[in-house]
């Protein structure tokens, strides 16, 4: 009885590997949820967004008041460009996402977190801007307490299986297909 005890303690000590993905919105929301409820805590959360940049959306502008608990980094250039209905991938959307993923190599290492949320990354993995392994060397490499979310369409086969918990998100309807715009508050 006392092994199991011991074993039960170890394991709440032990981060996890969350991943939030599928094709219907909520990816972002819920793991905003986390860091809130993590924050709760008096646990400090860093979100660092691949494909997002300087844009004000709402969760940007309330971050910036619910430091230092919790931290949110743009790290992107914008959405992807299409031309002609193709994806439009530059070298510098290469290059951004090369650095963006040292930068989170360095905050994951950085020992200040209890938890990091990778927003979008999946994403820039199924847009060939990152090869799957450098994720799945983060993961492997992070410090063993550290809570990871990954969010973002399309996870890998291999993240899935890395991952502790994955949820995915399906859409059954969206507001868009009807032709409503992106809503303040909702969308962004």
């Amino acid at each position: 009885m006392e092994r199991k005890k011991m074993e039960q303690k170890k394991n709440t000590n032990r981060g996890l590997v969350i991943i939030n993905t599928g094709g219907g919105k909520g990816k972002t929301t819920a793991a905003l949820g986390l860091a809130l409820r993590a924050a709760g805590h008096g646990q400090r959360v860093l979100i660092l967004q691949f494909i997002k940049d300087a844009w004000k959306t709402g969760e940007s502008k309330i971050m910036e008041r619910l430091g230092p608990e919790i931290e949110m980094e743009q790290l992107g250039r914008g959405f992807i460009k299409f031309v002609d209905g193709k994806m439009h991938i530059t070298q510098k959307d290469r290059e951004n996402a090369e650095a963006s993923i040292q930068y989170a190599k360095e905050k994951i290492n950085s020992g200040k977190y209890d938890m990091i949320i990778l927003d979008e990354i999946n994403n820039i993995i199924a847009y060939g801007l990152v090869g799957e392994g450098k994720v799945l060397d983060l993961i492997k490499e992070r410090p063993k307490e550290l809570n990871l979310v990954l969010t973002g369409r399309g996870a890998t086969d291999r993240l899935i299986e890395t991952a502790d918990t994955v949820s995915e998100i399906r859409e059954i309807k969206h507001a868009y297909s009807k032709g409503i715009k992106a809503k303040k508050g909702i969308e962004y």
